[in-house]
Parts: C-alpha cells; sequence; structure tokens
C-alpha cells in the first residue's frame, strides 16, 4: 500500500514537473494559441501623429505594405490629423499610444499633455519635454511620468481612439525601472497592452548590443567570437514579462529595434536601394528569429521639403516606408508561412486564455 502511494506521488511529481517544463519552453505566440514554432510577427510604425510625413509614410505602410500595427504621439500637433483618418477612413486600423516623454529636435518642440505645470519634473526651461532618454532619467519622477502617461492616454479616449496597446517613444519608459513600473502599471488598470519583450528576447539583446559592438570596432577593440554581458533589461525581462501575463495583458517574445541604422555601405544610396537594403534585411532577421511573437518597429515618413526643416533621418525614414511596401518582402512572408497579427488580435487571444 505504501509503496503504491509512493509510486503515485513519484509519478504525480513527475507529471507536475514535465507540466511545468512544458509551460516554461512555450513561447508567449503558443499561449496565444498559434502553432508550435509559428513565427508571429507585428511590424509596426512609430511616430505618426509627429508631422505630416510621418502620417502619410504609415498610411501607404498599412495601406500598400506589410504593416500591422502604429502607434500615435499625441503630444504632436500632427496627432488631430491621423485620428481623423482612423475615423473617417480606416476604423479597424491597429493603432495604440506611443507615450511620449522626450522632444528631441531642434527646431520642432513639443510640451506635455498634461501641461508643463503640472508636470515640472519632465520640462525643460522652455516649458517642453526634454531632449534625451537621460534628462528625462535624471531630472523626471516617477510620480510625473504616470500622470503624463494618464495624459496621453485619456487625450487618445477624448479624441475618440480606443487605444490597441501602449509603447514608449525612444524607449524612455524602459530607461529606468521606476517609470517601467509606472507603464506597466498605468496598463494594467486601464486593460490596455503595453508592449513588452519577456520571452526569447534573441532580437532585441542582438539589438541592444548592436551599438557597443558598432563602437568597439570604430576604437578598433573588436574581435569576432567576442561576449558581451546580457542588456540589463533582458535579464528581468522573463520575471516582468510573467507578471504582465498573469495581470490579463499579452508578452512579446521578441522585440526588434534598431532599422533605422540600416543603410547601404554604398555612398548616397538611391530612395530604391535604401528601401531595397532594407527589406533584404527585414528577410535576413525574420529568417534568424526564433519562434514566437516578435514586433519589429519601423518609422515610416514619406518625402516631403518640410520634414528637412525637422530632423535629417529623413533618408531612412523614407526606405522604411519603401521597404514595408516591398514585393520581395512581402513575398518571403507568404512563402515562409509567417504569421502577420495586429495588438488588436493578440490581446482577443489573450482575453481567451484562462
Amino acid at each position: 500500500m505504501i509503496i503504491n502511494k509512493l509510486k503515485f506521488l513519484a509519478t504525480a511529481t513527475l507529471l507536475a514537473t514535465t507540466v511545468l517544463i512544458s509551460q516554461a519552453q512555450q513561447t508567449y505566440a503558443e499561449k496565444l494559441g498559434w502553432p508550435k514554432g509559428a513565427k508571429v510577427v507585428i511590424f509596426h510604425v512609430d511616430d505618426p501623429g509627429m508631422s505630416y510625413s510621418s502620417n502619410q509614410g504609415t498610411i501607404k505602410s498599412v495601406e500598400q505594405g506589410v504593416a500591422t500595427s502604429c502607434s500615435i504621439m499625441f503630444p504632436c500637433s500632427w496627432s488631430a490629423s491621423f485620428v481623423n483618418y482612423i475615423q473617417k477612413s480606416n476604423p479597424n486600423l491597429d493603432a495604440g499610444v506611443h507615450l511620449t516623454l522626450t522632444s528631441e529636435w531642434r527646431d520642432y518642440r513639443w510640451g506635455p499633455v498634461a501641461g508643463f505645470q503640472s508636470v515640472p519634473s519632465l520640462v525643460d526651461k522652455e516649458g517642453n519635454l526634454w531632449h534625451e532618454v537621460a534628462q528625462v532619467v535624471k531630472n523626471g519622477t516617477a510620480d510625473d511620468v504616470e500622470k503624463e502617461i494618464r495624459a496621453q492616454v485619456e487625450k487618445a479616449l477624448r479624441m475618440g481612439l480606443k487605444p490597441t496597446h501602449l509603447d514608449s517613444h525612444m524607449g524612455t519608459l524602459f530607461a529606468h525601472i521606476p517609470f517601467m513600473e509606472r507603464y506597466i502599471k498605468v496598463g494594467v488598470e486601464y486593460g490596455i497592452p503595453v508592449m513588452f519583450p519577456g520571452g526569447n528576447n534573441k532580437l532585441l539583446i542582438e539589438c541592444q548590443q548592436y551599438p557597443i559592438i558598432k563602437r568597439m570596432k570604430a576604437e578598433g577593440k573588436w574581435q569576432e567570437g567576442m561576449k558581451l554581458p546580457e542588456p540589463e533589461l533582458t535579464k528581468m525581462s522573463g520575471a516582468v514579462g510573467q507578471k504582465i501575463w498573469q495581470s490579463g495583458l499579452p508578452v512579446l517574445d521578441d522585440l526588434h529595434t534598431i532599422s533605422g541604422d540600416w543603410k547601404p555601405e554604398k555612398p548616397n544610396p538611391t530612395p530604391e536601394e535604401w528601401g531595397k537594403y532594407k527589406s533584404q534585411k527585414f528577410i535576413e532577421t525574420l529568417n534568424n528569429m526564433q519562434p514566437g511573437l516578435a514586433m519589429f518597429i519601423v518609422h515610416s515618413s514619406d518625402v516631403t521639403d518640410a520634414f528637412k526643416h525637422i530632423s535629417a533621418s529623413g533618408g531612412s525614414r523614407y526606405a522604411d516606408m519603401l521597404s514595408m511596401m516591398n514585393p520581395e518582402l512581402k513575398a518571403y512572408i507568404q512563402s515562409q508561412g509567417i504569421i502577420l497579427t495586429t495588438w488588436r488580435e493578440v490581446m482577443e487571444r489573450r482575453k481567451k486564455v484562462k
């Protein structure tokens, strides 16, 4: 009798352990109901709302390209125009709030939605948001950050947009743990998915190590095969991702962030050459990504004379738009069975998981 009980307990323990191991090995894509081994991708356009050029680039990327989602900068003057486009022409567009705590350009600036007197730690002497992420981390308080996050979400809601997700302009909310905690807190409270990579993070690690390797190569210090320490964000991402999942929100397996740095080695490439180069880099990256749910960030902008007065990044942004519209990238995605999705679908799937 005792032996039988011991055998039963041993079997139960083994089964429980097997289940736990299986769950641990599951991707978030699998948890959300996609097949094991599937590569599920959100091509995401950041920065609509910033300018007319950004709005047009986003529209072309989603209407004529493979982009499936975007997020709007509500402190910026062209956000109303983009919301009007959604309401009148594309009501099913997957659109979130691109939570903005920096105003990075020299001649085109914006302030906080909450008002500069309400969030004094987030603004410079002119009442605009700080130029750089480091300045926000140095001067900003978590209370002011939360207040501004709420103000931007509420502005979206007052304008008639139901955000499909929240994310972070220039990654500011991931640069300081107290900021990240408030970001997640607000998302959970509103029931709006927060962009957070809590899975294998293969691409994200590569993206975060990319500028370090680039600098070391320029200094002649890089040697092939060198190993860099794991970024702090990805060290904690697994545990944070589990907490977000347990709160009822979806989680990404991976995140790609550096397409803005992709440029052909050829001097002065044409826009078409640059766009094709980026599309080929996306194909390489998709081929190398591990199965799971990944988001790829682009900053699509169309060509206008005005944008050159805002930023020197217009060439790269235009190439992003062209890459999203590239037929070779679209054909590769279809041929490889890569699944394109949206934050709306991801959240709908999460609601069905107990």
